[in-house]
Formats: C-alpha cells, structure tokens, sequence
C-alpha cells in the first residue's frame, strides 16, 4: 500500500478569456483557502492561455469550477489525470512514469 498522497488533475481554458497573466491562479489558490479546500494550481507550459489544479483524489471540483466560471464564463475543465502521485501540474507529460529510466 502506498504512503503517497494521490491528486485528480484537471485543465481549465477559455477562448474568450485571459487565464495566464490575470492573477487567476492566486485568485483560485485564494478561494480554497477561505473554503478549506487542498488544491494546487499552475500555468500549463504545454499549452497557450491554460491553467491545471489539482484536487486530492475522490474531492469534488464543483466548488472550484463554479468559482472559475464566475471569473470565465466560458472556460472548459476537463479531467486529465486521476490518482497521480507527486503531480507536476506545469508539464503535464512530466508524470508519465514510464519516460524515465529508473
């Protein structure tokens, strides 16, 4: 069984708004402080104008997609990891495990 933390990544962008460079990602850290919520969020080095949180695994992303969508109305989020141990959320090909030869 293993000790590790496990987190449920997901992608958030938007065609119409700015997410990188708009104190988004402060501005969602900040609310689930205020709502006790255990999430990490970073801008995606993979793609243009997207961010990527992470929930532990098994919470629910309402609260926090809700949240976004009062900023952006028309941001998508989609799922793109489930139970990730140690996720780097900037470089989402970084957690593929079998790209290192350890």
């Amino acid at each position: 069984m293993s000790n590790f933390l496990t987190w449920d990544l997901y992608e958030v962008t938007s065609e119409d708004g700015r997410l990188v460079g708009n104190s988004v990602r402060g501005r969602v850290r900040k609310f689930a402080l205020q709502q006790n919520i255990n999430l990490l969020v970073e801008n995606s080095q993979d793609k243009e104008n997207t961010i990527i949180f992470a929930l532990l695994s098994g919470n629910t992303t309402e609260p926090i997609v809700e949240f976004i969508k009062n900023l952006f109305p028309d941001v998508h989020v989609e799922s793109i990891g489930k139970g990730i141990e140690n996720p780097v959320l900037s470089r989402f090909q970084v957690n593929l495990e079998d790209r290192y030869n350890i």
